[in-house]
C-alpha cells in the first residue's frame, strides 16, 4: 500500500502545472467548473475506449462548466513513451480531443506530481492512495475538491450522472 502524502493544498485550484509545450497553466483558471482529471496513456488497452469517451463527455459538457484534464504518464508498462508533444498530438489528432493534454507527469513514487499527490490525498483508491494503472479519474467539483476516484476500468460514460450532478444538472 502506498504511504498517503502530506498535502497542504485546500484545492486543485492551488496548483500551477505544465502544458505539453511546458508553459505555466494555473489551475485556479478552472475556478467553477466540474474537472475530470485522469492520467492518460497513448499504448494501453484502455486508451481507445476511454479517448473516444471522454471525447465524447467533453463534447456534451464543455459549455456547461465541464472540462477535462489529461496527464500523459508513462509510469504503467512504458506505455506513454513519447514527448508530451507527441501524447497531445496522438490525443488530438486520432481522438479529436479537444480539452487539454498537459506534460508528462509521475502519478505515484517519490517524484509524484504535486497535483496528483493532491487528488490521492483526497479519495484512495482499491490500492490505497497509489494510482493503480493508466486512465484513473478523478471528478473534482466546481469548489476544486475531488467527488469521487474511479477506476481504470470504469468507462468515462458509466459515471455521466455523476458529471450531471455535479454541473446541477441531475
Amino acid at each position: 500500500m502506498g504511504a498517503s502524502q502530506s498535502v497542504s493544498e485546500k484545492s486543485i485550484h492551488e496548483f500551477t502545472v505544465k502544458d505539453a509545450r511546458s508553459k505555466d497553466v494555473d489551475l485556479s483558471d478552472y475556478k467553477g467548473k466540474v474537472l475530470l482529471v485522469v492520467n492518460v496513456a497513448s499504448k494501453c488497452g484502455f486508451t481507445d475506449a476511454n479517448y473516444t469517451q471522454l471525447t465524447d463527455l467533453y463534447g456534451r459538457y464543455k459549455d456547461k462548466g465541464f472540462e477535462i484534464l489529461a496527464f500523459p504518464c508513462n509510469q504503467f508498462l512504458k506505455q506513454e513513451p513519447g514527448t508530451s508533444q507527441e501524447a497531445q498530438e496522438f490525443a488530438c489528432t486520432r481522438y479529436k480531443a479537444e480539452y487539454p493534454i498537459f506534460g508528462k507527469i509521475r502519478v505515484n513514487g517519490p517524484d509524484t506530481a504535486p497535483v496528483y499527490k493532491f487528488l490521492k490525498a483526497q479519495k484512495s483508491g482499491f490500492l490505497g492512495s497509489r494510482i493503480k494503472w493508466n486512465f484513473t479519474k478523478f471528478l473534482v467539483d466546481k469548489e476544486g475538491q475531488v467527488i469521487q476516484r474511479y477506476s481504470p476500468t470504469t468507462s468515462p460514460l458509466a459515471f455521466e450522472d455523476d458529471i450531471k450532478k455535479a454541473l446541477g444538472e441531475a
